[in-house]
C-alpha cells in the first residue's frame, strides 16, 4: 500500500508530505507498533496453548510453567553413519538405547553423546518413534577407536551419526502475557544482535559469513514446512517472528523503508536542507537496490543451505 503524497516535499493537504514531523513519526511508529502488538498476542497465545522452546534460557515464569512434550530429535543424520544404515530418519524420535546388559532412556539432546559413547562398538537397540509409532532399530555402535581416528583426520563424527535436536513444549496460564512480552523482547534483543553482527561481517568482507546467520524467503519456507511437520504452533511461531522482524526493520534507518524514509526526513530537516522528490527517489532506490542485492545473496545462501 503506497502513502498518498508519500515525498517529503508534497504539499497536497491530507498527504503524507504535507503533515508535521510529528504526525510523520507517528505514522510511521503506528505500523512499527501494530507489527510488535501482532508479535506479542501470537506469542501470548502460543504461551497459553503451548510454546516450542528455541532457545536454552527461554523466558518463561517457573512457578506457572508445565512442560507438555520434552523430546529428543534426529535433526540431522550422517552420510555412511551407522544411524543411516539401520534406517534411522530426521525427525525421528530417540527414545531409548538398549542392549543385552542394560537400557538407557535418552532424556536430552545434550545427554546423548555421553549415552552413546557408553555403549561404543557395542551391538544395540535404538528404540524410535515414527508418526507416533514405536519400533526397535538394530545396528552397531561406532567404536572409540574409529571416532578418535576420525578426529585425527580432521572429520567430526559421532558414535551413532546423530545431530539431535531437543523439542520441549512448556505451557502457561495466567502468565501468558508476561511470558508473550518477555519472548518478544528477548528475540528482538537477538534480532537487533544478529543484524549487526550480519553488517559487520558484509564490512569486514566475511559475506558469506554474515548472510549465513539470517534467513531469506526460501529458509523461511523450509522452516514452516519442517516446523509444521511438528504441529501448528510452529507455523505460529514463525509467524511471530515474522511479525516482530518487520517490526524492528521498520525502525531501523535504511533507505526504502519506513524507518530509513523517517530518518532521512529528520536528517534534512536538522540540516535545513531541501528534500526534493527527486533526490528522495534517488536516496530510497538506492537503498531498495542494497537491499535486493543482500535479498538475492541471502536466497543464494538459502538454496545451498537448506535445498
Amino acid at each position: 500500500m503506497k502513502l498518498k503524497g508519500e515525498h517529503d516535499a508534497d504539499t497536497e493537504q491530507g498527504s503524507y508530505g504535507a503533515a508535521s514531523l510529528r504526525a510523520k513519526t507517528k505514522i510511521i511508529l503506528a505500523g512499527v507498533l501494530m507489527n510488535l502488538v501482532i508479535a506479542v498476542g501470537l506469542f501470548s497465545a502460543l504461551a497459553l496453548i503451548g510454546i516450542p522452546k528455541l532457545f536454552d534460557n527461554q523466558f518463561t515464569i517457573k512457578s506457572d510453567t508445565k512442560i507438555m512434550k520434552n523430546e529428543v530429535l534426529v535433526g540431522q543424520v550422517e552420510q555412511d553413519s551407522p544411524a543411516q544404515k539401520a534406517g534411522i530418519t530426521q525427525k525421528d524420535v530417540l527414545v531409548s538405547i538398549n542392549s543385552s546388559q542394560s537400557s538407557t532412556p535418552i532424556l536430552s539432546a545434550d545427554d546423548l553423546p555421553n549415552v552413546t559413547k557408553i555403549y561404543n562398538g557395542q551391538k544395540v537397540t535404538v528404540t524410535v518413534k515414527r508418526n507416533n509409532l514405536a519400533s526397535d532399530i538394530p545396528l552397531v555402535v561406532r567404536s572409540e577407536q574409529e571416532v578418535q581416528q576420525a578426529k585425527a583426520e580432521g572429520k567430526s563424527v559421532g558414535y551413532l551419526g546423530i545431530t539431535p535436536a531437543q523439542f520441549t513444549l512448556q505451557r502457561s496460564t495466567w502468565s501468558a502475557p508476561i511470558v508473550g512480552l518477555g519472548v518478544t523482547a528477548q528475540l528482538t534483543q537477538m534480532t537487533v544482535k544478529g543484524l549487526g553482527s550480519m553488517v559487520a561481517g558484509i564490512f569486514s568482507g566475511k559475506v558469506k559469513q554474515a548472510t549465513n546467520q539470517v534467513a531469506g524467503p526460501v529458509g523461511i519456507f523450509v522452516i514452516i514446512k519442517d516446523g509444521s511437520s511438528l504441529g501448528f504452533r510452529f507455523v505460529l511461531m514463525i509467524m511471530a517472528v515474522i511479525s516482530l522482524t518487520l517490526a524492528i526493520m521498520n525502525t531501523l534507518p535504511i533507505p526504502a523503508l519506513d524507518g530509513g524514509r523517517l530518518f532521512v526526513t529528520y536528517i534534512f530537516r536538522l540540516t535545513k536542507k531541501d528534500l526534493t522528490p527527486k533526490l528522495e527517489d534517488t536516496i530510497h532506490g538506492f537503498g531498495f537496490a542494497a537491499l535486493m542485492l543482500l535479498f538475492i545473496l541471502i536466497t543464494i545462501v538459502d538454496v545451498k543451505r537448506f535445498l
